[in-house]
C-alpha cells in the first residue's frame, strides 16, 4: 500500500478500534468479582466516593459493569494519574488499591504478547516521505479535506478495501488518538499512555514512547527540507491526560522536551496541538465539571487556556486565557462550601490558523459556576504573535452548567443558577475560502451550524441541523469541500430531550448561504449515530460511528 492510501485508511480505522473481548471470559470475571467483593474493603469506597457516578449514567462515567472488566493496574492508575486522579485525591493509597482490586479481582495484569517489533529496513525513518497533514483538521484552516494526491483513492476503490494489518493497542479499550503519517511511519497515542511508532506498511513497532498519562490528543508531525535527514531532529507533539504537552523525536522516539500546560488539577488537554511557522498552540480543557457534582468541592477555579512553545526548544511564549478575570470566592453553596467564579470556558478543539489576519479562531465551552461570561460557548479570534483575544461571536449566553445538574444528583448544591444548557463548541471552526470569499464555519452541540464573517464577525447564517443536547448536536469536527460543508449529527438519546426530535445523520450545506445541498438521515435514531470527526476525500464523506465501522 503507498503513503498516500495509507494516510485516509490508518487514520479511519484507528478512530474506530475498539477493543476485543471473549463474551464468556467477559462474564465469568464480572461473576467473580462480584461474588469476592461483597466483602471487600474497597467496596465501602467504590461505594462512598464512586457509585454516584458509575452507577447513575453520567456521561463519560463508565458504568459498575464495564468498570468490572478493566484490568486492575488500568483502574489504578486512572485513580493515580489519569482521568480520575481530580476525584481520587482525598482518597489513601490504600484505599486506591482497595478499590482497583475490588473492581478487578486483583491489581496484576497479564502481561501481553511481545510487540512485533521491526527489523532491518523496517525501521527506518524514510525522509523522502513528508507529512501530508498539518494536524486534527489536516489543513490549518480544519476543513479535514484529503486531496486526491494524498488520499489515493476515489469512490469506485472503497468497495475494494481491504484490511492489510491491524494493530492492537496493549491493555487498552479505547483507542482515541487521530494517528499522522509521515517517514513511512504511523504516529499514534494510546489509552495506556504509550505512543507507538509503527512502520506503515506492516504494522510493526519502530519505537514506543511511555507518557504520563493517556494520551487521546492526535499526534502532529513537523515537516523538514530535503528528502535526507535534517542537521535538527524531526518532532512529533502531543499531550496527554493531565496536561503535558511533549515534543518527541520522530526517528527514535527520545523525549526532547515536555511541559504542563495548566496547573490546574483538573486541567487536561482534549485538543492535538497546532504547529505553525515554529510555534506549537496547545489549548487546556478540564474535567471540573464532573469534579463539581461533590457539594464538599469548592466549585469552580478552572480557566480555559491556550499556550503557545517554541516548538524546538519547549519555551512558552504565550498564554493566554479565555476568561481574563481570574476566579475569586462569591459564595457558599448550601453546605457552606466556597464557590468561586467565574471558571469555565475550556477550549476542546485545535485552534484554525488564519495566517493572512494574523489569527488563530477557536470554540469554547460553558461556564461552571454563576456569572455566565461572554466567551462561554463562542468563536474566540487569538492574536497569533501575542494571544491578545481580537474578537468575541458569542451564540448562546448564560450557559453555566457542570454534573451536579443532572437530575439524578440528589444534592445539586453546587448547579449554577443558570443550570445549562451545555452547548459548547466541541468542533473547531472551519475557515472556508472559495474564488476570494472567506466564512467561518461553527458548529455547535445545541445541534446549530453558523457562517460568520471573518471580517466584519458578524453571523451571515445560521441553520439548525439537529436536535442537539449535552452529548451533541454536533460533536467533534466538520468538513469542508469547495462551498459545501459536511456536518455529521449525532443527537443521542441521552433520556432528557424528546428522542422523537433527534435528526441523526449526515447533511452537507452551502457554506455561504447555509442552505441544504443534501442530507442523509440515519432511520433508526438508536443506532450508531455518527459523533465522530467527518474526513472528505475526493468522492465520499467518510464519518465514524461509536461502534466499529466506517459510513462512506
Amino acid at each position: 500500500m503507498t503513503q498516500r492510501v495509507s494516510l485516509f485508511c490508518i487514520a479511519l480505522l484507528v478512530c474506530t478500534q475498539v477493543a476485543a473481548i471473549d463474551g464468556d471470559d467477559v462474564t465469568a470475571k464480572m461473576r467473580g468479582t462480584i461474588a469476592a467483593g461483597e466483602g471487600h474493603p474497597g467496596k465501602a469506597v467504590f461505594d462512598q466516593h464512586c457509585a454516584k457516578c458509575h452507577e447513575n449514567a453520567v456521561p463519560r462515567a463508565p458504568h459498575l459493569s464495564f468498570l468490572q472488566m478493566l484490568p486492575g493496574d488500568m483502574i489504578l492508575r486512572a485513580l493515580n494519574e489519569g482521568v480520575m486522579r481530580p476525584m481520587a485525591s482525598a482518597l489513601s493509597d490504600e484505599q486506591k488499591v482497595n478499590v482497583a482490586q475490588y473492581l478487578a479481582g486483583s491489581i496484576e495484569s497479564p502481561d501481553g504478547k511481545s510487540l512485533p517489533m521491526c527489523e532491518g529496513t523496517q525501521a527506518n525513518f524514510d525522509y523522502s516521505a513528508h507529512p501530508r497533514s498539518t494536524g486534527w483538521g489536516l489543513t490549518h484552516a480544519n476543513t479535514r479535506f484529503v486531496d486526491a494526491d494524498s488520499a489515493g483513492l476515489s469512490k469506485t476503490d472503497v468497495p475494494k478495501l481491504k484490511l492489510k494489518w491491524a494493530f492492537a493497542f496493549p491493555r487498552a479499550t479505547r483507542a482515541r488518538s487521530q494517528p499522522a503519517l509521515a517517514g513511512g511511519t504511523v504516529f499514534v497515542g494510546s489509552q495506556h499512555g504509550t505512543v507507538y511508532a509503527l512502520d506503515a506498511d506492516t504494522g510493526c513497532v519502530r519505537w514506543t514512547f511511555r507518557a504520563s498519562a493517556e494520551v487521546r490528543t492526535g499526534i502532529t508531525v513537523g515537516d523538514w527540507i530535503g528528502d535526507i535527514a535534517p542537521a535538527r531532529p524531526v518532532l512529533i507533539y502531543f499531550a496527554d491526560l493531565i496536561a503535558r504537552v511533549y515534543a518527541v523525536n520522530a526517528q527514535n522516539g527520545q523525549l526532547v522536551w515536555v511541559r504542563k500546560v495548566d496547573e490546574h488539577p483538573t486541567a487536561t488537554a482534549t485538543a492535538q496541538p497546532v504547529l505553525y511557522d515554529g510555534i506549537l498552540y496547545q489549548p487546556a480543557s478540564s474535567l471540573e465539571e464532573a469534579t463539581a457534582a461533590d457539594p464538599a468541592y469548592p466549585c469552580c477555579t478552572f480557566r480555559g487556556s491556550i499556550s503557545a512553545y517554541n516548538a524546538q526548544t519547549g519555551e512558552r511564549l504565550w498564554k493566554s486565557y479565555t476568561i481574563v478575570e481570574a476566579p475569586k470566592k462569591v459564595g457558599n453553596n448550601a453546605h457552606r462550601t466556597a464557590i468561586f467564579a467565574p471558571s469555565g470556558v475550556a477550549i476542546w478543539n485545535s485552534p484554525t490558523i488564519d495566517a493572512a489576519r494574523g489569527l488563530m479562531y477557536v470554540g469554547t465551552g460553558d461556564n461552571y459556576s454563576s456569572p455566565a461570561q461572554e466567551t462561554s460557548d463562542a468563536v474566540v479570534a487569538f492574536d497569533l504573535n501575542s494571544g491578545a483575544i481580537r474578537w468575541v461571536r458569542q451564540t448562546t449566553a448564560h450557559d453555566a452548567w457542570n454534573v451536579a445538574c443532572f437530575a439524578f444528583i440528589e444534592d445539586q448544591a453546587n448547579c449554577p443558577a443558570e443550570g445549562g444548557p451545555d452547548v459548547d463548541f466541541a468542533a473547531p471552526p472551519v475557515h472556508v475560502k472559495v474564488q476570494g470569499r472567506e466564512i467561518l464555519i461553527a458548529a455547535q452541540k445545541s445541534g446549530d451550524v453558523y457562517g460568520i464573517d471573518p471580517d466584519t464577525t458578524e453571523i451571515v447564517w445560521q441553520r439548525k441541523v439537529g436536535r442537539g443536547g449535552i452529548q451533541g448536536g454536533i460533536n467533534f469536527g466538520l468538513a469542508a469541500e469547495g462551498s459545501t460543508v459536511f456536518v455529521p449529527v449525532s443527537d443521542f438519546d441521552d433520556d432528557v430531550l424528546p428522542v422523537a426530535d433527534a435528526r441523526p445523520g449526515l447533511f452537507a450545506l452551502n457554506a455561504f448561504t447555509g442552505e441544504f445541498v443534501w442530507s442523509h438521515r440515519l432511520p433508526d435514531r438508536r443506532i450508531s449515530p455518527p459523533c465522530k470527526a467527518i474526513s472528505r476525500p475526493p468522492g465520499p464523506a467518510v464519518v465514524a460511528s461509536p461502534r466499529p465501522r466506517l459510513c462512506f
